[in-house]
């Protein structure tokens, strides 16, 4: 059931204007303790309870900051204990989920939540097939993470519940086949034969058909025998992810066909429609009206040295053109109050820009929506930057437009002739063309800002960036350690 909190309003339900109303949802199976015995789930059963609306987005937005952690890792190729680090801190602050021998007091909240989050981000994921195919790829890597983590104990109990149609190989069958099953052994058990026999004779094997154990037999990994494969219990992961994959693949299919009864509720609809565009990141420029320490003389340098690409294409265009269109002055415009461009300044910085227009024209024309955006007129809101997501996602430029995001919106030749001239290497404006074809624009974004950052060392490696201010704020407090450390270094000199 979900319920809608009098004492709190959602941004999106807040929108309907219908407060205190209730929708149902099949309750499942009764009994927390035997739902969540285990912290791995296979999301077999809807969530039972009652969901409020704020937890219906808030933990889908907390489960999908986990899986875009997974993803970046991912792409990004981080391996072993860099991985691990980064997927852990991501699952502590967003989706903590313990293991029963914690014997923390929160294991019930924290699996009810996961239950609660893999449930609302299958119904907001399963309405196209590109956005299925994210989902499943994402989940199944967050449930490989959390199996390798388990227990053998915990592994052995989550997996006997599950019900599945896999035979153990009998004592006198394993025996018969021993050579056999040794020889797909003898690599891990690492030396010689007999340790691979020893090793077997320890190993309880599953038999099951062999198209589901493909990553087994390309590593050579089992036994095939009579469409059979053997696989060992230390392989058992690929037949577990076999059976999760095929499982929430169904649910998917299954879930979008019954998805336009669940969008008949208003306060549902926008949360399942906008949950993937969400910023939950910083603020950046919506708190002040006027103040700041950036003088419109300052913005040349400071957008040659740190501006992320979308900013400095712009601020080259209004150069050039000595005009940016509308789309084009307000993605501009409020990144340049973001940075701390004070109204004062602003309106300075775009009459210098616009030569070609009179005072009168600039004053009618283009004075107003400036001071609008700093809360000055109109509603008198003061704006906030456009994040990536809502650059990415939103209107698209069309001819003699120059807002957007250059990685989205600019065609391949034109990008990759616009890295060449940033200087950057062949092999660099591959990794990130790649990047940009499979659609990992705000990836593509941040391993730009690290190629052209290299001078920095390790320092370069930052966060996915999510929004072009904090492209900016990396940039700048890299200067400005490298040229404390410069000083310092100086000072020892002396």
């Amino acid at each position: 059931m979900l319920k809608q909190k009098s004492t709190r309003i959602n941004r999106f339900s807040a929108a309907t204007n219908r407060q205190h109303q209730r929708v149902f949802v099949d309750n499942g199976v009764e009994g927390l303790p035997s739902i969540y015995a285990s912290r791995l789930n296979f999301y077999s059963t809807p969530p039972p309870a009652e969901i409020t609306i704020e937890e219906f987005e808030t933990y889908a937005l907390d489960r999908l900051q986990v899986l875009k952690t997974l993803e970046t890792a991912s792409l990004r190729n981080r391996h072993g204990p860099e991985f691990k680090k980064q997927v852990e801190q991501a699952l502590e602050k967003h989706l903590p989920l313990k293991s029963n021998q914690s014997q923390s007091r929160n294991l019930l909240e924290e699996r009810r939540k996961d239950h609660i989050s893999h449930f609302v981000l299958r119904l907001a994921y399963c309405r196209s097939e590109d956005l299925r195919a994210w989902f499943l790829r994402q989940e199944c890597a967050l449930f490989k993470y959390r199996f390798e983590q388990e227990t053998l104990d915990e592994k052995k109990r989550f997996v006997s519940s599950l019900n599945l149609s896999w035979s153990i190989v009998e004592q006198d069958e394993k025996n018969e086949l021993l050579d056999k099953l040794a020889a797909c052994t003898v690599w891990k058990a690492g030396k010689t034969a007999q340790a691979a026999r020893d090793m077997v004779r320890n190993e309880t094997y599953f038999k099951v058909d062999f198209e589901k154990v493909p990553d087994l037999i390309n590593r050579r990994a089992v036994y095939i025998a009579q469409g059979k494969a053997y696989v060992p219990m230390s392989e058992q992961i690929s037949i577990v992810m076999d059976e999760f994959r095929a499982k929430l693949s169904a649910a998917l299919e299954a879930t979008s066909k019954a998805l336009p009864r669940m969008e008949e509720d208003e306060r549902l609809k926008p949360i399942l429609m906008n949950v993937e565009k969400q910023y939950i990141g910083k603020d950046y420029g919506g708190t002040s009206a006027a103040g700041g320490t950036v003088r419109a003389s300052d913005v040349d340098q400071l957008i040659r040295q740190h501006a992320p690409l979308c900013m400095s294409n712009m601020h080259a265009s209004l150069r050039a053109d000595k005009h940016l269109r509308h789309g084009g002055r307000m993605q501009y415009g409020l990144f340049l109050k973001a940075i701390g461009l004070s109204v004062e300044e602003a309106l300075i910085f775009w009459r210098t820009a616009f030569t070609n227009h009179t005072d009168d024209k600039f004053q009618k024309e283009y004075s107003y929506n400036i001071r609008h955006n700093y809360g000055l007129e109109g509603k008198r809101v003061s704006y906030s930057a456009y994040n990536c997501m809502k650059i990415i996602s939103g209107n698209p430029p069309s001819t003699g437009d120059h807002h957007g995001c250059p990685f989205r919106h600019f065609s391949q030749g034109s990008l990759e002739s616009k890295l060449y001239s940033e200087r950057i290497g062949t092999v660099y404006v591959n990794e990130i063309m790649n990047l940009v074809r499979d659609r990992h624009y705000q990836v593509a974004c941040t391993r730009f800002f690290e190629v052209t950052h290299s001078q920095y060392g390790e320092n370069s490696k930052i966060d996915t960036i999510e929004h072009p201010n904090q492209y900016y704020e990396a940039s700048k407090r890299l200067a400005k350690e490298s040229s404390e450390n410069n000083e310092e270094a100086m000072d020892v000199d002396r």
